[in-house]
């Protein structure tokens, strides 16, 4: 770990930003934060009344005192134990309050941020920062900063109970500190580095795992098993080195901890004894030192492990933070509504990379009036698919702007604008669940009688129907119990649910079969009646009585017109055109 970073890790106003969380429930902190004085208070109590009772009760032989003290040391053990509950307690809540705050912040933020962000984030370090990273802020509270104050604060109670009894006594017992201080900074460091790259081999781990569990069919078909494996073997080695580092630090921190003690103790007997010899010190003493010792060294031992957990709930912090402070989210200043939109769409001299100015779009113009059809088509990366993410806001563009209905696209509030513009892609993402909730993406302003309605409307009711369940069906994650026809028509039922004023169709007929595509081909035209639609289609064929066919090569536009039109160009078009063809024959 460089200096830089250490110097986050002790960053103050990051730990202040990470309480300013627990600010709904200061009343809980305060409570903790009196709980640990009391424990301070109440801890050397216990060894002072024992000494008192070798001295005075003991030594006098006063029975029924004995019983009075014995009963007040029960007592105040009873009492000790309860407060140690309740701030155990109370700190957990508070943790657990706090992550939880902190998660649905995360989470919210993570939903706003654009889909840049998730281009170059992976999915698996996501999910460790919105999981793994929060709850190690948890730690902040439970065994961090409030748990090493309380043990602090408990040290030098017992210090200054030691120093009153006898300074003496009390400096020959502390003499091998200075080697405990070594240790404790030894076992620090070494396994705060070894915790850094727990971290990020969790987060390797995650990410890994992640991509290629939802990969495992490419894997498999390729038969990349054994190799994905062995980076996979890679990735669990690492952890398991980082781990191994810490355990060997812990193994040789405690029992150096423990001969420390016993070196302590016999010099404070040595040298005790002495002392009770010349009548310099009581018997009573010599016990109770022998106490506070026992507890003076019970949170030494875990002193420096909270320190090294509070570190890395602070590193923690910082990764979640960086989330929460990224600014890589769509603006949403628009203030006009969508509800009478028409659909008239322009797009005027049009320019967007999605880094730097790396343009895959140049220069694009086209105008599609309401209720027209406009294709696209062109090669892979010619810049279709961009072409609809931007115009549903997915992404920013740099230069030109973009209307619908005479209004630029960052005029209207963003979400009225998608809930106003229907996509079908070609990879249709279905979420665990039902069919119902699928379709409806638990939208509670939608009936089960409109789903139906719709699901007729589209075709797929009678085979809905044949499931089992119905429309209760439980759909696995990703659809994987559905055909890709079928998920695709379920995605025309939600969008034609959501009543859209524009249809974006992304190659919604490209994998599927003859009998498949006749029955989207169908949904497509019920879709499209009196909307404007843009389709995307590598099949010309399917697009031949679109209004306006936009033909593109590497990002700018080649040819437009249509069908006929282009043809007759014997153009850009023509060519591709014809190789379709041409390929159709060869099948044939």
């Amino acid at each position: 770990m460089n200096k830089d970073k250490a110097k986050k890790v002790f960053d103050f106003s990051l730990l202040k930003r990470v309480f300013s969380f627990a600010a709904p429930y200061r009343r809980y902190f305060y409570l903790s934060m009196f709980l640990t004085v009391a424990l301070a208070l109440i801890s050397p109590v216990r060894p002072w009344l024992i000494q008192q009772t070798v001295d005075k009760y003991i030594t006098n032989q006063w029975a029924q005192m004995l019983m009075i003290i014995t009963m007040v040391q029960i007592g105040i053990l009873l009492v000790e134990t309860a407060v140690r509950f309740f701030f155990s307690y109370i700190t957990n809540w508070l943790g657990q309050s706090v992550i939880k705050d902190l998660r649905v912040a995360v989470y919210k933020k993570v939903v706003k941020l654009n889909l840049g962000f998730f281009d170059r984030t992976p999915i698996g370090t996501l999910t460790t920062r919105t999981i793994n990273d929060i709850e190690a802020i948890n730690d902040i509270f439970s065994e961090g900063i409030i748990s090493i104050v309380a043990d602090v604060l408990m040290i030098l109670a017992i210090l200054g109970v030691m120093f009153a009894e006898d300074w003496r006594l009390t400096l020959v017992s502390l003499s091998p500190f200075p080697v405990l201080i070594l240790a404790t900074y030894w076992f620090k460091e070494a396994v705060n580095k070894s915790f850094h790259r727990v971290r990020n081999a969790v987060a390797a781990l995650n990410a890994f795992v992640q991509e290629h569990i939802t990969g495992m069919t490419v894997v498999q078909a390729f038969s990349a098993e054994n190799r994905e494996f062995g980076k996979f073997r890679t990735i669990n080695k690492d952890h398991r080195k980082a781990n191994i580092d810490a355990i060997f630090a812990y193994s040789v921190f405690f029992p150096v901890v423990e001969i420390i003690l016993a070196i302590s103790l016999g010099l404070m007997v040595w040298w005790g004894a002495n002392m009770v010899l010349n009548y310099e010190v009581t018997q009573g003493v010599m016990i109770a030192f022998i106490m506070y010792l026992n507890m003076l060294f019970r949170p030494l031992r875990i002193l420096a492990d909270k320190f090294n957990t509070l570190q890395m709930g602070m590193v923690a912090s910082e990764r979640v933070f960086n989330v929460l402070d990224s600014e890589e989210f769509m603006p949403d200043n628009g203030t006009h509504s969508t509800k009478d939109m028409k659909g008239d769409i322009r797009f005027d001299r049009v320019w967007f990379a999605y880094k730097d100015d790396r343009y895959v779009l140049k220069d694009i113009s086209f105008h599609a009036k309401p209720g027209q059809t406009i294709a696209l088509v062109g090669h892979t990366g010619s810049g279709k698919t961009t072409i609809i993410s931007i115009l549903n806001r997915l992404y920013e563009i740099q230069k030109g702007t973009i209307s619908i209905d005479g209004v630029k696209l960052e005029d209207y509030k963003l979400s009225e604008l998608r809930s106003r513009i229907g996509v079908v892609l070609q990879d249709v993402f279905l979420f665990s669940g039902s069919i119902y909730e699928n379709i409806t993406l638990r939208n509670p302003n939608i009936t089960r009688e409109q789903v139906e309605g719709a699901a007729k409307l589209i075709g797929m009711h009678e085979f809905i129907l044949r499931l089992p369940g119905g429309y209760d069906y439980p759909v696995m994650e990703r659809g994987s119990t559905l055909s890709l026809g079928q998920r695709q028509l379920i995605s025309f039922i939600r969008a034609l649910l959501y009543d859209p004023a524009v249809l974006i169709l992304d190659e919604a007929t490209s994998s599927v079969d003859t009998e498949s595509e006749q029955l989207i081909q169908h949904a497509i035209d019920k879709l499209i009646a009196g909307r404007t639609a843009i389709v995307i289609a590598h099949r010309l064929s399917t697009i031949s009585k679109a209004d306006l066919i936009i033909v593109l090569d590497k990002g700018e536009v080649r040819e437009a017109g249509t069908h006929e039109e282009l043809l007759k160009l014997e153009g850009y078009y023509h060519k591709l055109y014809m190789m379709q063809f041409q390929a159709s024959a060869n099948t044939a």
